[in-house]
């Protein structure tokens, strides 16, 4: 038997759901008449709430920005009778009608009306997008945009985090996005390990790297001046991992000293300055430039060919006893220098005491683009020198027994 058999045909469901959304349109016609007369009438008020939008969101379970959507739809509609009447019988859907009373009037009603008609819902939508841009009205609309722009931070102390929501212009937004794509490093999709990386974390990377470069400068020797200063507060014990108080999660206070100079300020029991030490372990430009030289001014993290954004690490933190000197530094990017520090990726040496790369879970990460496969206890220099060593020994000696037959 066909299980294919008692199906609806396909022209059956085509034609089922147009019906359905025409009847889907119709029926939120009237949702937006009805809401509107419940607006006229105030009828919010005897659930204490402010406007109709509130109420709408609360009693129809909404987003606000929805709310106040459906209520301007409802008000505009009652002076555009010809796009009230295609809605009332389903032939304008509420994504058209949304865009419509955005911009229609009497005196454009019938022309927007017939291209509704005629076309999709993002045509229409695009169309008046640009005849709202150029009318007069969008004169006042934009001079109360930059008026209006904005950026707020909220800091979350619980989870080490800041918020920031920005209000921007139209136009100054692209200008933000643009700068976004140009700072973004979109090479890491190439990198096994981050290939899976949030568009929404590269953006956020992105927008790092731009407030590092404004911070930086562009000079050459800009590193290594005093551009900007970041206060943080830690216990040298929590530094050296005894314990201690810090302002900040202490790897990620490691790293914002890998690459800035660090003030030592005594304090006593209050908390009061008793003396301001000398910066420590800056990395003197001669340092610097041998450094760039050697790790051939890109990240010294496998497979990336960031050469923007570099910071010069030490492989062991000063705060450990760890030096300034090439032998203890190298170029990382912001992502994989904060891998280091944040993401658990670890440095270590080889048998060769060479540096390579480990992963969190003890897998190390190869030079070359293999995939390695994990160990339950990786050797020591990790998977690639066991190759390594399976390549230099020998291959066993071959004894042959012989046995005459007689």
């Amino acid at each position: 038997m066909n299980p294919e058999a008692n199906l609806t045909p396909i022209e059956d469901l085509d034609r089922n759901i147009l019906t359905l959304c025409t009847r889907i349109n119709a029926a939120t016609y009237e949702l937006l008449v009805l809401i509107r007369q419940f607006d006229e009438r105030a009828g919010f008020v005897q659930w204490g709430l402010d406007n109709c939008a509130e109420w709408l969101a609360w009693r129809c379970d909404l987003s606000m920005t929805t709310a106040r959507e459906k209520v301007r739809v409802a008000h505009a509609l009652k002076s555009l009778p010809g796009i009230s009447s295609a809605f009332a019988s389903g032939e304008l859907s509420y994504s058209k009608v949304r865009s419509l009373t955005r911009i229609a009037h009497r005196d454009n009603e019938s022309d927007l009306l017939t291209f509704a008609l005629r076309h999709t819902a993002s045509h229409v939508a695009e169309r008046c997008r640009e005849l709202r841009c150029g009318s007069e009205g969008s004169i006042k609309e934009a001079a109360n945009a930059y008026a209006n722009r904005s950026l707020r931070q909220r800091r979350d102390h619980h989870r080490n985090t800041m918020t920031l929501t920005v209000d921007l212009p139209l136009d100054i937004g692209e200008l933000v996005e643009k700068a976004l794509d140009k700072a973004r490093d979109d090479e890491v999709l190439d990198i096994p390990d981050l290939a899976d990386t949030a568009w929404s974390t590269r953006q956020a990377d992105a927008f790092i790297n731009i407030v590092r470069e404004f911070l930086e400068g562009s000079s050459e020797d800009s590193r290594n001046s005093d551009n900007y200063l970041v206060t943080v507060h830690v216990d040298q014990t929590a530094l050296a991992g005894n314990g201690g108080r810090s302002a900040l999660p202490i790897e990620s206070v490691k790293r914002l000293c890998c690459d800035g100079q660090a003030v030592v300020i005594t304090k006593d029991e209050t908390g009061e300055p008793l003396s301001i030490g000398r910066k420590t372990r800056v990395v003197p430009k001669a340092i610097q430039r041998a450094l760039q030289a050697r790790d051939n001014g890109g990240c010294r993290f496998p497979g990336c060919k960031n050469s923007r954004y570099l910071h010069s690490h030490h492989v062991e933190h000063w705060s450990n006893g760890g030096e300034t000197s090439l032998d203890n530094l190298m170029l990382l990017c912001t992502k994989h220098h904060t891998l280091v520090h944040e993401g658990g990726f670890r440095i270590e040496k080889d048998f060769q005491d060479r540096w390579y790369f480990q992963r969190p879970d003890g897998v190390a990460v190869p030079e070359c683009g293999y995939v390695s496969r994990p160990y339950e206890n990786p050797p020591r220099g990790g998977l690639l020198s066991v190759a390594e060593n399976m390549v230099k020994q020998p291959p066993p000696p071959l004894y042959l027994h012989l046995s005459a037959a007689r």
